[in-house]
């Protein structure tokens, strides 16, 4: 199964390329420029609950990494999520938020190759 990958960020240049990076390696992506609208993507009424993994950006307007991503897990959700920073020290922000942390610039390929990965994985994650 080719579950979508819900891609988040605020920079359209680097979401624009991320999810033709994605798509080009057969991948399903849909794209939102903060964390308030991913979350009506994943709860609300035209929501696709069946996401197989997020890919966020750290740093973002309306509502930021850390914040997105807890309002993700206390919602229940276990899917796997891909947090990408410049900033080092941001990886912090995500203890205990079961994350997967990279450091940008992360190449292409790279991306390609972690995207796969997860979303192979058998679902037996817990939050």
């Amino acid at each position: 199964m080719n579950l979508p990958i819900l891609l988040v960020d605020d920079n359209e240049v680097q979401a624009t390329t991320r999810k033709a990076i994605l798509e080009r390696a057969g991948r399903r992506v849909t794209a939102a420029p903060n964390g308030r609208i991913a979350l009506d993507l994943l709860h609300g009424p035209r929501s696709d609950s069946s996401f197989g993994l997020i890919v966020t950006d750290h740093l973002m307007p309306v509502m930021d990494g850390p914040s997105f991503v807890a309002q993700v897990r206390q919602a229940g959700h276990t899917m796997p999520i891909v947090v990408l920073s410049g900033l080092g020290e941001a990886e912090s922000a995500y203890a205990g938020l079961d994350v997967i942390f990279r450091l940008k610039p992360f190449p292409p390929d790279a991306l390609i190759r972690l995207a796969q990965e997860l979303l192979c994985r058998p679902i037996s994650r817990s939050a």
